[in-house]
């Protein structure tokens, strides 16, 4: 295949950098913003790719936050290229706040109290869930009997209250991206148009110099 990696990495190396990247979070950071305002869109339509983006961080679809993502910025009217990006908002340095918060959030809001095992084992409750749906899609085409009982606890005590509470945290965090990236986008927009502009009359100085020159030396 042409994109195939000649060697490929490493199980434990590829994880490694899905925790940190070889440049660091920052590195990887600047790279997203600085794609990102390099789009062809108008700054309006780039801010509510992102603000779908970062909302969908707070949706507990592991696994499907691109297509979450690129749902709602359809339903928006976003930069879909931009609402990919802006789920880097949600990477293994922010999962964890992320999670707790549309949880502790989601609980309150349905009246519910928030196990304290759930809080230890936030992450091995979404695991777990993957591993009972799995056994029990292959229970259907097996002499295996489905177990449903642990998926409808995750389903009460996780899942529930985490897509009702991520909400809230998500139209926040997501509006306050949208209004800090118009500007941002809009002026960026400009000083690279001007910078354009200016090295297309500085080239086009040159070739007018040179044609004159030459119409001289004739």
């Amino acid at each position: 295949m042409i994109f195939k990696r000649r060697n490929p990495k490493p199980m434990l190396r590829a994880m490694a950098e899905f925790m940190w990247p070889r440049g660091g979070w920052a590195r990887a950071f600047h790279y997203v913003k600085h794609r990102m305002r390099r789009l062809p869109d108008s700054p309006e339509r780039i801010a509510r790719g992102i603000w779908a983006g970062v909302f969908t961080t707070f949706t507990p679809f592991y696994g499907l936050h691109f297509i979450v993502a690129g749902l709602a910025s359809r339903v928006m009217r976003g930069n879909l290229l931009a609402a990919l990006m802006a789920t880097f908002f949600g990477n293994p340095l922010t999962y964890v706040p992320i999670g707790l918060t549309s949880l502790k959030s989601g609980h309150w809001l349905l009246g519910t109290q928030m196990d304290a095992e759930v809080h230890r084992s936030f992450g091995g409750k979404f695991a777990d869930a993957g591993s009972d749906l799995w056994f029990n899609i292959l229970a259907i085409f097996s002499d295996r009997e489905a177990d449903w009982r642990g998926l409808i606890v995750f389903w009460n005590e996780v899942f529930y209250p985490y897509l009702i509470g991520g909400i809230i945290p998500g139209i926040i965090c997501g509006s306050i991206a949208y209004y800090l990236s118009v500007p941002l986008i809009r002026a960026y927009q400009k000083r690279r148009k001007g910078a354009i502009k200016a090295k297309f009359e500085a080239l086009k100085q040159k070739a007018a110099a040179k044609a004159d020159a030459k119409r001289k030396a004739d």
